[in-house]
């Protein structure tokens, strides 16, 4: 029961850890979940996220405040549970204690019972008294007879007593115990409260000051090629796919020339957290040291870069089209990043190379080894990816342990 009672605290504590992360960072916020078409629509959801970190910033101060509230209320929580733990460690040492001393009792009761049966099933007692000496001598013997009993009656309250206290520490420490899981299933439920829905919540979301940096590229981007493209630029208005001369895809390639697939894309257990159904918009792919060259899946537009983000490190965002349907490609981990915001890619341009190894661990800290995971979502977006669009990236069965030596591999 203690184990569970401090599984459950761990649990507790991570999830504040999780949750102070998430709302100190700022708050990552999906503001992308209309898939922009033109100029406009880019610069629009630009001014849509600078409205919503002002809004942030004013709100910071009164969610630190809630997040202190939150760390107090979890301190005390822990100082209790602490406490409640020595008590139920003593608990258990009395309860022990005594089922010796009742043992040890039930001993001396039985010889003594033995000894009082043996004297009245044989006479020996009057045997005992009538071979007294004196008058004196009997006395003393009448005494030590009627000690003998009375010191057997104190031993049985003493045993009647021991076992009450020991069936009272059992109810006390079975309430304690109730008590304590209780109090962190109420701590827990409220964390979720304040959290909104965290088993759905993307750890590698953006918060909104990068989103803001990130799409504030893309536009300086975006507004530079289309105004350097052939086509007549129409400010605002002009589409996004008329912007760049993107080279068609019939299909997709790997992003790396080999590789196995050790996570999958969708809902997992967190393997540095532990926190179930946390989502994975991706799949990892290892059996690559850290630098092996990350190649672009498919041919398009980099729409978004992030540098040594907390977690996922160096990011690279690509746009493509593959058979007429818009999909945008990520790449995170990173140890190195090749290419640059607007830059037009072919399915043989080197985005990065693969970090995720002790080598990015001093600011990535959702890594545990070198690997790349790579993401594929349906629509044209720059850095905040809806999870409702992440799908499984086409050429990979979402099976842990497929392995493929060449590119041009599909299933496996």
């Amino acid at each position: 029961m203690i184990k569970n009672i401090m599984k459950k605290l761990f649990s507790v504590t991570m999830i504040i850890a999780v949750l102070f992360i998430y709302m100190v960072s700022p708050v990552p916020v999906d503001a992308a979940d209309k898939e922009p078409e033109t100029l406009g629509d880019l610069k629009e959801q630009l001014a849509d996220l600078k409205k919503q970190k002002a809004q942030n910033d004013a709100a910071k101060q009164s969610t630190k405040d809630e997040i202190a509230q939150k760390e107090n209320a979890v301190k005390q929580a822990e100082k209790e549970i602490t406490q409640a733990q020595s008590d139920i460690e003593k608990a258990e040492e009395e309860i022990e204690d005594s089922n010796q001393k009742i043992a040890d009792l039930k001993v001396q009761t039985e010889n003594v019972l033995k000894v009082l049966q043996h004297l009245q099933s044989e006479n020996i007692y009057l045997k005992y008294m009538s071979d007294a000496s004196s008058i004196t001598d009997l006395v003393m013997r009448i005494s030590a007879v009627e000690q003998i009993t009375d010191s057997n009656q104190k031993n049985l309250e003493e045993l009647e007593t021991l076992i009450k206290k020991n069936e009272q520490l059992q109810k006390d420490l079975a309430e304690k115990q109730k008590t304590l899981s209780s109090k962190i299933d109420n701590y827990q439920k409220a964390i979720t409260k304040l959290n909104g829905n965290l088993e759905t919540y993307d750890k590698y979301a953006l918060d909104i000051n990068t989103q803001v940096k990130t799409m504030q590229e893309q536009v300086d981007a975006y507004t530079k090629l289309c105004k350097d493209s052939a086509n007549s630029y129409l400010g605002d208005k002009e589409k996004l796919s008329d912007c760049t001369n993107v080279p068609y895809n019939a299909g997709w390639l790997k992003p790396l020339n080999k590789g196995s697939v050790t996570s999958l894309e969708g809902y997992r257990t967190d393997p540095i957290t532990g926190r179930k159904y946390s989502f994975h918009s991706g799949i990892d792919i290892g059996k690559n040291p850290e630098g092996t060259s990350v190649y672009a899946a498919a041919a398009g537009v980099v729409s978004g870069i992030v540098n040594r983000y907390k977690c996922g490190g160096n990011m690279v965002y690509i746009t493509v089209t593959v058979g007429g349907v818009k999909y945008t490609t990520y790449y995170y981990h990173l140890l190195q990043i090749k290419v640059k915001v607007g830059q037009v890619v072919t399915q043989s341009t080197v985005v990065g190379t693969v970090g995720g190894g002790p080598s990015t661990w001093s600011y990535d800290s959702c890594s545990t080894g070198a690997h790349l995971h790579f993401g594929v979502a349906k629509g044209w977006y720059s850095g905040s990816i809806p999870t409702s669009k992440v799908i499984v990236p086409p050429g990979f069965n979402n099976k842990k342990g497929y392995s493929w030596t060449v590119r041009t591999a599909y299933y496996g």
